[in-house]
């Protein structure tokens, strides 16, 4: 490989470390704006399929390091981590497979004549970029955003959806910024990411190579000009929050049980105790609803089912909690599910909800029929079966109405968003991340969280077995996080008080009320470029 070759891909890991940066753990927000343009720009010049394994290095960078907390899984062979190794891996070469299509498809559509880079300098290669006039260049990095946002649409649904670490929820803490997802989604705030960092990329090199070209910022005047728009609307919706109507007091119950401990069976009685022993001294402050996270009960036999209503005996609060359930199907067969329960102050369960997106691996084994051996890579027996709708928990007394998603639920935009109705007080996330350790993943999820809570509008609070425990209001703010001994690894629980909008006064946003179609609108554009640039001859074909 050639020095020049080498320093290309040298570049883009450069790229694929810069927005990972941007996330858990360290969350240098503005390391998502350089990367894009980076790993971009350093494949200038490239045929398309050099174009695609620079891209893909970029991505396969990103993803290694972002999802490092994969190896974190207690599911070892002969003491080494094989399987959670290998799934790191090929999810990672995965995902990163977007991120080299997406650099391929941005020179595809790269509006200039055809040049080989191994027959000119990369001075030579800049200029031509730069022969092109800076409208079209300024028209071209705009359908760069445009072609990430359908790919990060793709990513969210093939094959089941991982839409982990969308580049927009690398900004969760900058709250002007993505007040937009109220509109557009997650998706409008990783667009607007890109087109600013390939614009301003484009501008730079102008800078660099030409600097006394009068025009030097002309292509990055309209993404500057939209992020000000953005962030000054995001200003006005996060300062103008109205006083809340009304309250509900929720108790979060987080036991900190290692995984290790929720798959051995002889241990259930003893971890289960520790959540009632937790939950006793948390209705000592008399919340109106109880929050138990997702594997905090091992089981709802008559025995567990007693314990709970012992606890719960003579308070007037609601419990949530979740735990697996069994129900005969038509055909006869029972299907197993992960589900979430509402308990009654009356000592009854008064709905439940079947988890609908399944952890490959985790909850399901996929083509099992085909490649039994698949069973040997994961430390689960058997499956679960996907629930088929989302379900209102309807707290008649307060009266305030939720809906519960169970894990990574609150990871899919779409999925949240069917779970908030015209009526839906607030938003739950009953998570266990203690399947890895100490590590991002926890922060990652809840970063993606704020933007369920922005998108919809409403309240989400999220109890989980091993952090981050806390709630997250409807502008994104992040409050009450349950620390113990400054760790939000800990034992313990929060008593949080959760604003709720009077009765019918809630509105809806805009996302809320007509979904992903500004990525739908994304993609459909990116489709149609695509077609009116195949057989064009540019530096990408």
């Amino acid at each position: 490989m050639s020095p020049a070759a080498l320093s290309r891909y040298g570049l883009a890991t450069l790229a694929g470390l810069l927005l990972s940066a941007a996330f858990a753990p360290l969350e240098i927000a503005g390391a998502a704006w350089a990367g894009a343009g980076l790993m971009l720009f350093c494949s200038l010049g490239e045929s398309g399929a050099k174009a695609f394994r620079i891209g893909f290095v970029a991505g396969f960078v990103y993803f290694l390091c972002g999802l490092s907390w994969l190896l974190n899984i207690p599911y070892t062979w002969y003491g080494i981590p094989l399987a959670p190794g290998l799934g790191w891996i090929a999810l990672s070469a995965y995902c990163g497979l977007y991120f080299g299509l997406w650099v391929w498809f941005c020179w595809k559509i790269f509006p200039a004549p055809d040049a080989k880079a191994t027959e000119t300098s990369f001075a030579a290669i800049v200029d031509q970029f730069l022969a092109v006039p800076w409208l079209k260049r300024a028209e071209w990095s705009l359908f760069c955003a445009v072609a990430w946002t359908a790919l990060e649409m793709a990513r969210g649904r093939f094959l089941g959806g991982f839409p982990w670490n969308f580049l927009g929820s690398s900004q969760y803490k900058l709250l002007p910024i993505i007040q937009i997802a109220s509109i557009t989604g997650v998706y409008g705030v990783s667009f607007m990411i890109v087109w600013f960092s390939v614009a301003v990329s484009g501008a730079l090199l102008v800078l660099a190579r030409q600097p006394s070209t009068p025009a030097i910022w002309g292509q990055a005047a309209l993404p500057l000009l939209t992020l000000s728009c953005i962030a000054a609307y995001g200003m006005v919706k996060t300062l103008g929050n109205p006083a809340p109507a009304r309250e509900i007091k929720v108790g979060l119950v987080q036991p900190s049980i290692p995984q290790t401990l929720i798959w051995d069976t002889n241990e259930n009685a003893m971890r289960f105790q520790q959540v009632l022993d937790l939950s006793e001294k948390a209705l000592g402050a008399k919340p109106d609803l109880l929050l138990w996270p997702e594997s905090a009960a091992p089981d709802l036999g008559p025995e567990n089912q007693q314990a709970i209503k012992r606890l719960m005996a003579g308070r007037s609060a609601w419990l949530i909690f979740s735990g697996d359930s069994a129900e005969l199907s038509s055909a006869g067969e029972t299907n197993y599910y992960n589900s979430s329960f509402l308990f009654g102050p009356e000592g009854s369960i008064e709905a439940i909800y079947h988890k609908r997106r399944l952890v490959i691996f985790g909850e399901y084994i996929p083509l099992l029929h085909w490649l039994p051996f698949l069973k040997w890579l994961t430390p689960i027996i058997g499956g679960f079966t996907p629930g088929d709708r989302p379900v209102t928990f309807n707290m008649t007394n307060l009266p305030a109405k939720t809906s519960v998603l169970i894990c990574f639920e609150d990871m899919f935009p779409q999925e949240a968003r069917e779970h908030v109705d015209d009526d839906t007080d607030f938003l739950i996330n009953l998570t266990n991340d203690g399947w890895f350790g100490k590590g991002a993943a926890q922060w990652q999820q809840a970063a993606g969280a704020v933007f369920r809570a922005i998108e919809n509008g409403v309240p989400l609070v999220r109890c989980a077995n091993t952090g981050l425990t806390c709630w997250i209001d409807a502008q994104g703010r992040v409050h009450d996080i349950l620390r113990e001994a400054d760790s939000i690894y800990g034992r313990g629980f929060i008593d949080s008080k959760i604003p709720l909008r009077a009765p019918g006064e809630r509105t809806r946003t805009l996302y809320n009320q007509y979904g992903d179609k500004f990525g739908w609108i994304c993609c459909a554009v990116a489709g149609l470029l695509l077609l009116l640039s195949w057989g064009r001859r540019n530096p990408a074909t």
